[in-house]
């Protein structure tokens, strides 16, 4: 039998969180409404499966595919996917499984094809439209913040922004923590500033400095938010 997509002990930690639904129109009413869960197994479907999103069967009882992309699209705007980070990350702070001994931090670069306010010239993509994605990470690879700029933001220009998007976690006793012991990053975040400025953050840069050879070698420490960036972009292709 095969598993399902949303567990009732995951949708218990989710059902508070979603608004209350958009109020239709009374000259426009419309189809019943779909219950929040249905909608959230639909939203799963997809990124699980990679099917089109107007190919979702209807047998399901989730709804058409562009019902569930607009609940998706107002949950987004509404924050409920930034409170069930904030709520998971407090969870595995609670069990002791984040690694704040160490973080990373990296960015990759998407097409934007529909555009929209955070895109730009991608200085990789023929000068096409495009977003850069940043990840910050804990020593095991758990998403600690995630953010997005237009294509032709560099690196060094973001990171302090990237590392103040970390989320205050709670889930123990005492003031909530946002800052991990030690910040890894590659040579596109290298800087005097960042090198005197994070230290009064209370982290500490370990960044290749620009001009010198590699380090570390492939794959021994920066991987874990490689491997993160990579599941996000599979995340977004499918969605």
């Amino acid at each position: 039998m095969a598993k399902p997509l949303l567990p009732d002990a995951s949708w218990d930690r989710i059902r508070p969180l979603p608004p209350p639904p958009e109020p239709k129109r009374p000259d426009r009413p419309g189809r019943k409404r779909l219950h929040d869960r249905r909608c959230l197994v639909g939203i799963l479907l997809v990124l699980r499966t990679g099917i089109p999103r107007e190919d979702q069967p209807m047998e399901m009882g989730c709804g058409s595919g562009m019902a569930c992309w607009r609940h998706l699209g107002y949950w987004t705007r509404c924050g409920v996917w930034r409170r069930l980070h904030e709520l998971l990350l407090a969870e595995l702070e609670y069990a002791g499984q984040i690694d704040w001994e160490r973080a990373a931090v990296d960015s990759a670069s998407l097409r934007a094809r529909g555009g929209g306010e955070a895109t730009g010239p991608s200085p990789v993509g023929r000068r096409k439209k495009g977003s850069k994605h940043f990840a910050v990470v804990d020593g095991g690879g758990k998403p600690l913040a995630t953010r997005t700029t237009a294509a032709n933001r560099p690196d060094v220009s973001e990171l302090k922004g990237s590392v103040d998007a970390v989320p205050p976690v709670r889930g123990k006793r005492g003031r909530p923590r946002r800052r991990p012991d030690a910040m890894d990053a590659d040579r596109g975040s290298d800087s005097k500033a960042h090198r005197r400025g994070l230290p009064r953050r209370g982290l500490t840069p370990r960044f290749a400095r620009r001009g010198t050879p590699h380090g570390s070698g492939l794959g021994e420490v920066r991987w874990v938010v490689e491997r993160t960036l990579s599941w996000l972009f599979t995340s977004a292709a499918l969605a």
